[in-house]
């Protein structure tokens, strides 16, 4: 007997890979049939299909806390992701318009090697005033690169820009919203469930240049010698996805992927019409946006490797999104390695090789975590307006 479809709303990761690895049979069926569905109506057709939901704390030890505010001009929130003690960590900035805090610090030629939370945050450059409310909640529980008289919590953040969108330019998160958001987290059960779409960080966030709601999506991969690799992403991209469409798809439309399977490009016109401007209405520059990643393992990392994960992880950032890493977005991914499984270090070759498969398996994690945000993103009616789930 078929498994019974899951009741949550959101597309999951599961579901978007599943489908994307079924393109190449869609894309040779003929005009009318499935190659035609719309992207929720074609990965939904796959959901009976799947196993339980993966998540970013399939990673042993890393939980993970939101806190957001919607109404009364808000629309934007936190989200904290809290790794076990002596966690690793560094990361990689792409975007042309980052909004960032002591990234600097992660820098593998830098004095500290561990991080002690990353907090992901809306609100642009004021958000980042969250991460001091992390940072709180970590010297309150011991948590820091230790100094003479206490300890100095390392805590990287970088944020989305979402001002605005509830109504209320001034509505943004703060120190306060990033202590709850870490607190949260610490308070949730190893290998919890995390909630996705429009929470924590991705509350206020939005795709197709402001027209589509994004959110909070997140998927894990379990290796064959037992590690895993797992990838939280806060989707508030310029672009749309990569191989769908809001509207129905259009003959003849694909791209060779590579998972040896053709995908659809968005077409022209569902790009046009996801950007384009009303008939007498003066066209306005592209929206400020950013995703936002964070990339975690059990695997023992230095901080170079996580520093070079980070940086093969974006591909699945480019892979998921179409454009990605432009001016107007501030793209962003962080690895995080929690150190409790050894890597094949027995030869050259042998650590060659362990490293470059847990490098692409990050890339196609943090494509299926991007992707399950925008499958669980919800439509949201604000002051600012109308923002849509997409294809839906």
């Amino acid at each position: 007997m078929a498994p019974t479809a899951r009741p949550d709303p959101c597309v999951t990761a599961g579901d978007a890979h599943l489908a994307l690895r079924h393109e190449k049979s869609l894309a040779t069926q003929e005009h009318g049939s499935a190659r035609d569905l719309s992207y929720r109506e074609r990965v939904s057709a796959a959901r009976a299909h799947n196993g339980p939901m993966t998540a970013i704390t399939d990673v042993p030890g890393l939980r993970v806390g939101h806190a957001g505010r919607t109404g009364d001009g808000w629309l934007s929130g936190v989200t904290v992701v809290l790794p076990p003690a002596g966690t690793v960590g560094s990361v990689d900035v792409r975007g042309g318009g980052p909004g960032t805090h002591e990234t600097d610090a992660l820098d593998p030629t830098t004095l500290t090697r561990t991080v002690d939370a990353v907090v992901l945050t809306g609100g642009s450059a004021f958000g980042l005033a969250a991460a001091h409310g992390a940072q709180r909640w970590c010297e309150e529980n011991g948590r820091g690169f230790a100094v003479t008289g206490g300890v100095v919590p390392i805590v990287p953040a970088a944020a989305i820009f979402d001002l605005g969108r509830g109504g209320d330019f001034a509505a943004r998160p703060d120190a306060a919203m990033g202590y709850a958001a870490t607190a949260g987290a610490a308070a949730r059960k190893i290998q919890h469930d995390v909630e996705r779409g429009n929470v924590g960080a991705g509350t206020g966030a939005l795709i197709g240049r402001g027209k589509y709601k994004g959110g909070v999506g997140t998927a894990s991969i379990t290796l064959e010698n037992g590690v895993v690799v797992g990838a939280l992403a806060v989707v508030n991209a310029l672009g749309l996805p990569f191989g769908t469409s809001p509207a129905r798809g259009e003959p003849g439309s694909v791209r060779l992927s590579e998972e040896r399977a053709s995908t659809p490009r968005v077409s022209a016109e569902a790009a046009e019409a996801a950007t384009a401007t009303a008939p007498g209405e003066v066209p306005q520059p592209p929206a400020l946006n950013t995703t936002l990643v964070v990339v975690a393992t059990n695997a023992i990392l230095d901080k170079a490797e996580c520093k070079r994960t980070a940086s093969a992880a974006h591909a699945g950032l480019a892979r998921a999104l179409d454009p990605s890493h432009t001016l107007a977005d501030g793209d962003t991914v962080f690895c995080l390695a929690t150190g409790a499984l050894a890597l094949d270090r027995s030869s050259e070759a042998a650590r060659q090789v362990s490293l470059i498969t847990l490098q692409s398996a990050a890339a196609d994690v943090v494509r299926l975590a991007i992707l399950d945000g925008i499958g669980c993103a919800e439509s949201v009616s604000t002051p600012a307006g109308e923002f849509g789930a997409y294809g839906r």
